[in-house]
């Protein structure tokens, strides 16, 4: 065996060893429903960070499909195109206005959460169970407000299940129900934006071919008066409060 081979085997079971022993230790348990004192099921500080650390990775995630974050984000990419700039503003600043559009629409929703179940549960009022369940009920009530009752038919008779109420919408049919109608009203809300910025278009088209200035570029005289008439109308305000509301109280 060459020392280059005996090295490599002593480095991976340097590595292996943490993880060999904290799986040997008895502390990573899940302690028995039936001899919890409340009857549920409890986790050690191990399992608990590994469960943590698991949620984090799907945090990103979870963020642009639970929240109104998907909305925002398409509605200012569509405004960066139908200016002519589609590289200004850059993604950076898109993506950092869509994300603090988003916790000023989601903050009453990120209060509730921590009110009813965050906090209860970092004082150990609560179980893991019960602040997970009340963590989803303000979350849950935000959602199905958005969400139209047509993409909820679709995916209830793409699955098979009955839904006779909005409490019995599980939430595994009603993400991709919310996600679908963000979709909509997002391209909705886009549509409305284009159009005056297409008139400006076809105006200055018509203007610089009545003229007979073929090889001058429709968009480079339109892209000043399209800049000019969204700062006039004080546009990005408009357009950060009309998102805002578009979601309701």
């Amino acid at each position: 065996m060459s020392a280059r081979t005996l090295g490599r085997i002593l480095l991976l079971l340097l590595v292996l060893a943490p993880v060999t022993k904290a799986l040997a230790e008895p502390g990573i348990t899940i302690v028995n429903a039936a001899t919890a004192a409340d009857g549920s099921q409890t986790y050690t500080v191990t399992i608990k960070i590994l469960l943590l650390m698991t949620a984090l990775t799907l945090l990103p995630s979870a963020l642009i499909v639970l929240t109104s974050f998907t909305r925002i984000a398409i509605v200012l990419s569509i405004v960066r195109q139908a200016l002519g700039t589609p590289q200004t503003p850059s993604n950076q600043i898109v993506v950092g206005l869509s994300l603090f559009l988003t916790f000023f629409v989601m903050a009453p929703v990120f209060n509730r959460i921590n009110t009813d179940a965050l906090q209860p549960y970092l004082n150990d009022k609560i179980s893991t169970e019960v602040a997970l369940d009340r963590a989803k009920a303000p979350l849950r009530k935000f959602m199905l407000k958005q969400t139209r009752e047509t993409d909820l038919a679709l995916f209830s008779n793409v699955s098979g299940q009955k839904i006779d109420s909005p409490d019995d919408v599980p939430f595994s049919l009603l993400v991709p129900s919310f996600i679908t109608s963000e979709l909509k009203t997002a391209f909705q809300i886009g549509f409305m934006i284009f159009i005056p910025f297409i008139v400006i278009d076809i105006v200055v088209a018509s203007l610089l071919m009545s003229m007979g200035m073929m090889m001058v570029s429709p968009m480079m005289i339109s892209l000043p008066f399209k800049l000019m008439l969204f700062v006039l109308v004080d546009g990005w305000t408009m357009l950060m409060g009309t998102l805002a509301a578009s979601f309701g109280s």
